[in-house]
């Protein structure tokens, strides 16, 4: 009876820490998720050209991930998970700061400062999620942290609509953006206190061989092997935007609207697939090929009823991306090496992804045909790895 009022308790504090990283994530992702809706015009005011945009745009997104093997290495060797989430989310500080930047050169610097940022606290933050989803279910805990995520990247753009709206400018938007910069880093600082070791949520697990020596399971790489087949063969929205845009196929106001609808189908749906997974385990995964190959069919096509279920396939995939790929690390990495083994996740997902989004981009120049072909034989090869993988870790 002791033993089962204190696994209890365990679980609700579990949650409880959970809950509270999903409240910083989102005021987190309502401050640099509506600064990127608009730092591309806002760079366009201050005399960037296109160029220059799209340089800052992919080199951040680059930094943001691949920075994460080192910031990964560095919280599992000195066990300073804390203060790298605190410098990490920290950064985001650099959003408003994007208020006064008086030329595209300082707020160049500002944007990559918040990129930096992300790549450094994310490792250690998804370790510290990790322990807490132990108690209440890998799939469900990363869940209900990526569902409250996206409910952030919801609002964040709409508050910098208004702002423009009601006149306030890109300034008065980035200005207003300290708001939940300011309120991420009291929550955060609440959760420190109330819960200073998550690692104990988890501390009777067991540490193997290959995690005393420093190495990550082999198991591990060849999951990483499905991860950017699965990155690379991923339509970007971008992408689907330009194709809106370019065959004028949807209206210039509705395109954010539909990558909104993206963003609610992600949050919905990642409770989904988290319930699931805990159901029935890595076999979940297969929803990544089965959904993302239809992806450019639709996405691709030239109705607005297509572009939307393209869509919504992009948003259904981007939260099996989001939820059960970050969980599936946690069960097949010893939480001795899971700050590392997140790290190279992250730089692996990133640097597939910006790797598929280059090609798809180019080949789309040549032929809608040819970006087809290709998703078709990168998903393929993701599902071989997908049920290569599976085999071993059985």
């Amino acid at each position: 009876m002791k033993q089962t009022s204190e696994s209890k308790s365990i679980e609700r504090a579990s949650m409880h820490f959970i809950l509270m990283m999903g409240l910083v994530s989102l005021f987190g992702d309502m401050a640099y998720e509506g600064a990127r809706s608009s730092t591309g015009a806002f760079m366009a005011t201050l005399g960037a050209s296109a160029g220059i945009v799209g340089f800052v745009a992919g080199f951040g997104e680059l930094l943001g991930y691949a920075v994460r093997i080192f910031s990964g290495h560095l919280a599992d060797r000195t066990k300073a998970h804390w203060p790298l989430v605190f410098l990490g989310y920290g950064l985001i500080l650099c959003v408003p700061l994007l208020a006064l930047a008086p030329t595209w050169q300082i707020a160049t610097l500002f944007i990559l400062c918040e990129r930096l940022g992300k790549a450094i606290r994310s490792p250690a933050r998804d370790a510290l999620l990790s322990y807490a989803t132990k108690r209440v279910g890998r799939g469900w805990g990363f869940g209900i942290h990526e569902a409250m995520d996206q409910i952030g990247a919801i609002i964040g753009p709409l508050i910098m609509s208004l702002a423009l709206y009601f006149g306030l400018g890109f300034r008065g938007g980035f200005s207003l953006l300290l708001i939940p910069a300011v309120l991420l880093l009291v929550v955060l600082t609440l959760v420190k206190r109330t819960t200073p070791a998550p690692q104990k949520f988890e501390m009777e697990e067991k540490v193997g061989e290959d995690a005393k020596e420093g190495k990550l399971p082999m198991v591990f790489w060849r999951y990483m092997l499905f991860v950017c087949f699965a990155g690379v063969g991923l339509i970007p929205f971008q992408i689907m935007a330009y194709h809106m845009k370019t065959g004028a196929f949807v209206a210039d106001v509705n395109i954010p609207i539909y990558y909104a609808i993206a963003m609610g189908i992600d949050a919905l749906f990642a409770l989904i697939v988290g319930r699931l997974y805990d159901s029935i385990g890595l076999r979940s995964l297969l929803f990544v090929p089965v959904f993302t190959l239809p992806i450019p069919l639709f996405a691709l096509a030239r109705d607005p009823i297509s572009l939307a279920i393209g869509v919504g396939l992009w948003g259904l995939v981007m939260a099996v991306h989001e939820t059960i790929m970050r969980a599936a690390i946690a069960d097949i990495v010893p939480p001795a090496r899971r700050g590392t083994a997140y790290g190279i996740f992250n730089a692996g997902y990133g640097i597939s992804l910006f790797c598929g989004s280059f090609i798809i981009g180019w080949l789309y120049d040549i032929s809608l045909a040819y970006v087809i072909l290709f998703v078709l034989i990168a998903i393929l090869l993701s599902f071989m790895t997908f049920v290569m993988f599976l085999g071993k870790y059985r």
